[in-house]
């Protein structure tokens, strides 16, 4: 499918915005509320997610939607949820809702590239914002409207329902210490982090999460990037690389959408739609909330009882991968009107947000953070 410039830009223009896209349609049934809950037509949705059930906070997000669900309709409006592997594969979500295999998906759209570059801003992009930027410039600042501008032209409507917090810099097999290191390593990588890394030298792959660990167990990979402390250690990286580095400067505050049919959306009463939307911003915090508790202890499991070596990445490396990602993201916009729309709006937000954080909260870090040891 091809994006339409002219109607997304237009689109754009007009604002949509999270609340006025989620109250549009209310379709055929009609639902009310009795005693605390949403009495109205029975529906039925398949739900495909990227995540596997070992990957327990974000697989549980979507256990959590459809538990919500159905409890405030009183069991009438139900979703089953897949695990990869189920219907589709673990980067075939997106695709499944543009087919109507499925009504709706959970997945970074980041992984869809493919289809528009610019759906690299729905999840994150290198040197982009923290988790609490993330979410804010897409509910207050504009970036959803833009995105949801994108995902109109594959009959899709998205709401952020996920966000893994400051992601780690991923799993070596053996140190790197400069770029020469990185030249000709084999790295599991999606998004646009991956686009900089193949320019600083390292042979790119994109698998899905049930695919890494075999990749790195039998050889074909080098290295891997995941999430943080918690899943990683989930996934087992820890038994085959032992070096693991940050920060993770391609994913600094992660999100993941619920991909949602159009059509699927407009055939749901209004009172449904508010539903989902609620509950994803209840879901959005959660998923945060247990990143921020779990990732701390699992890296002191890690470090302490498994061996693992904890590694920065080094100014080179880290210079190098701020030139090229700059780089990148100016010659997309300079080549795509839609990416450049949604790159100038991205930026004008960072331009105010960074500066605020370097001096208040950074200025709290810096002096606050060191002084507490790890027991």
């Amino acid at each position: 499918m091809t994006i339409k410039r002219r109607d997304f830009l237009k689109k754009a223009g007009a604002g949509t915005g999270l609340a006025a896209l989620g109250a549009c349609g209310g379709g055929e049934g009609t639902a009310e509320a009795v005693d605390g809950e949403v009495s109205g037509p029975r529906v039925e949705w398949r739900l495909a997610t990227s995540y596997p059930p070992s990957v327990d906070i974000l697989y549980g997000a979507t256990d959590r939607l459809a538990e919500h669900v159905s409890a405030a309709t009183g069991g009438n409006f139900t979703i089953r949820v897949y695990a990869p592997g189920e219907i589709v594969g673990a980067l075939q979500v997106m695709d499944s809702v543009m087919q109507g295999t499925t009504q709706c998906g959970f997945s970074p759209g980041y992984y869809y590239r493919g289809k528009h570059p610019a759906l690299a801003f729905d999840t994150t992009v290198p040197f982009g914002f923290d988790p609490r930027q993330q979410v804010s410039w897409l509910t207050r600042g504009g970036g959803l409207d833009l995105i949801n501008s994108i995902y109109a032209d594959f009959g899709i409507i998205s709401f952020p329902m996920g966000n893994t917090a400051g992601q780690m810099g991923g799993w070596f097999r053996e140190p790197v210490g400069g770029l020469s290191d990185l030249a000709g390593l084999r790295m599991r990588i999606p998004g646009i982090g991956g686009e900089i890394m193949s320019r600083l030298g390292v042979t790119v792959q994109v698998l899905g999460a049930p695919e890494i660990y075999p990749a790195l167990e039998r050889g074909a990979i080098d290295a891997t990037e995941w999430v943080g402390p918690h899943d990683d250690e989930k996934l087992g990286f820890h038994q085959i690389a032992k070096h693991y580095y940050y920060p993770g400067w391609w994913e600094p505050g992660s999100t993941a959408s619920l991909m949602i049919s159009r059509e699927a959306w407009d055939e749901l009463p209004t009172a449904y739609q508010e539903i989902i939307k609620t509950t994803c911003g209840d879901i959005l915090s959660w998923t945060l909330a247990g990143y921020d508790e779990a990732n701390p202890a699992a890296l002191q499991r890690l470090t302490r009882d498994e061996g693992v070596m904890l590694h920065e990445f080094s100014s080179e490396i880290m210079e190098a991968a701020w030139r090229e990602s700059n780089a990148y993201l100016e010659e997309q916009a300079a080549a795509d009107p839609v990416f450049r729309t949604v790159f100038e709006s991205f930026s004008a937000f960072r331009n105010q947000a960074f500066p605020y954080s370097a001096g208040n909260e950074g200025a709290y870090a810096r002096f606050t953070f060191p002084k507490i040891e790890v027991g």
